[in-house]
């Protein structure tokens, strides 16, 4: 099977050792998304709810230059350093998703890149 590289200047560039995402068939797979701004590469960190929304709008860039919606998300990953912000997480994740949902987990960690409060990475599979 090949691989197929995803890249979009509609999403921050990658920081390291990682591409945006690899498409392996019809599975994608999406790195971890940090509130970075993809014009200037700036956090966009005045607030938690401007992380959490920034960091859909950089998952949405990146399904959409594969060819797919987050609706297409089968499993979701959110990595929060302060589970506090959970029920905030939910409810911007509905102005993103439609039901059916994808399977998700929200991870409590130490610390992300950049001094990020929240990083989202996950797993498409197009039609």
């Amino acid at each position: 099977m090949t691989r197929e590289i995803i890249h979009t200047p509609d999403a921050p560039a990658a920081i390291g050792t990682y591409s945006q995402a690899v498409k392996a068939g019809n599975t994608v797979y999406l790195s971890g998304q940090i509130p970075l701004d993809p014009k200037t590469m700036a956090m966009n960190n005045a607030s938690i709810e401007d992380e959490i929304h920034q960091v859909f709008k950089n998952l949405t860039a990146v399904a959409t230059a594969c060819g797919g919606t987050l609706n297409h998300l089968v499993k979701l990953n959110i990595f929060l350093t302060d589970l506090g912000h959970f029920a905030k997480v939910n409810e911007i994740m509905g102005q993103y998703f439609q039901q059916p949902y994808p399977a998700r987990a929200a991870i409590g960690v130490a610390s992300l890149p950049r001094g990020s409060r929240i990083e989202a990475d996950g797993v498409l599979v197009l039609d």
